[in-house]
């Protein structure tokens, strides 16, 4: 597990819910920590992926009667954890030791997430997620070689824009960018008010100067609201929130999950939006 104690008490996305089926276990890893993540009904759990048995993933096993299944040896353990049976010495009890490490997790805007720690802080909140004027694209998970502080600096930089995303989100003869108010606050760093051009912002094929408002709610979590000033399917203008919360599954390797919300009724398929 990595050490680093403002990771461990924080939430992290590790899978998108949907893709958790009913007794079908995952194998997800985060912070270094190897996960098995299976559902019950609606109840999501997250344990460390190791029978204390001879050390078989539980991810490979199975769910049954509310209780999942080691493959080695048929250890089973209940929704808390703990083994209630030995079916080479059925007569036996447990013991109380023998119980997985069990870690919080939740669902919430389609994402599981899951603290290896205890957090003072609730779920960063997407405050669009249940506006009905907005649709939901789910993108991603993506694959980042580096780490996640490095994954976010990307998402936040809007410099590389006419480099990077020539043709779409930016322009090599206008690279400027003005100047713009960040400020922090207990629930994060916003900077906002940040002015660019961009040939095609919104899929349109329409060149348009959007303005680009940027907020980090927790180390690896961090959302954006990109406006158009200019009317068009939208009357007043059309709004893009793209959210990206990335976790470091190991040291140097990001994976990074990534909703966006849209008033508009195009959007880039780019990955820089």
């Amino acid at each position: 597990m990595l050490n680093d104690p403002v990771l461990l008490n924080d939430w992290h996305v590790v899978a998108y819910a949907p893709d958790l089926k009913e007794r079908k276990p995952m194998a997800v890893r985060l912070l270094e920590e190897e996960l098995v993540l299976w559902r019950n009904g609606k109840r999501i759990h997250a344990w460390r992926d190791l029978c204390l048995h001879r050390g078989t993933r539980l991810s490979l096993g199975k769910v049954e009667n509310d209780c999942l299944i080691c493959p080695y040896h048929g250890w089973t353990y209940n929704e808390e954890g703990q083994c209630i049976r030995f079916p080479a010495h059925p007569n036996q009890k447990p013991p109380a030791t023998a119980r997985t490490k069990v870690y919080q997790a939740r669902e919430q805007y389609n994402w599981v997430w899951v603290t290896l720690g205890n957090p003072s802080q609730d779920i960063p909140p997407f405050p669009q997620w249940d506006d009905p004027a907005f649709h939901k694209i789910h993108c991603g998970p993506y694959d980042f070689q580096a780490s996640g502080p490095r994954a976010v600096e990307n998402f936040l930089d809007v410099t590389h824009f006419p480099f990077v995303h020539q043709g779409l989100l930016g322009d090599p003869a206008y690279p400027e960018v003005n100047d713009y108010e960040v400020e922090t606050t207990p629930e994060g760093v916003t900077a906002q008010d940040i002015s660019v051009w961009q040939p095609d912002p919104d899929g349109s094929g329409e060149g348009a100067r959007v303005t680009y408002t940027y907020k980090v709610v927790r180390p690896l979590t961090a959302y954006f609201v990109k406006s158009k000033s200019q009317k068009r399917a939208i009357s007043g203008g059309s709004r893009v929130i793209f959210a990206r919360s990335s976790y470091s599954s190991e040291a140097g390797q990001t994976m990074t999950f990534t909703p966006r919300t849209s008033t508009a009724s195009l959007i880039s398929s780019n990955e820089g939006t």
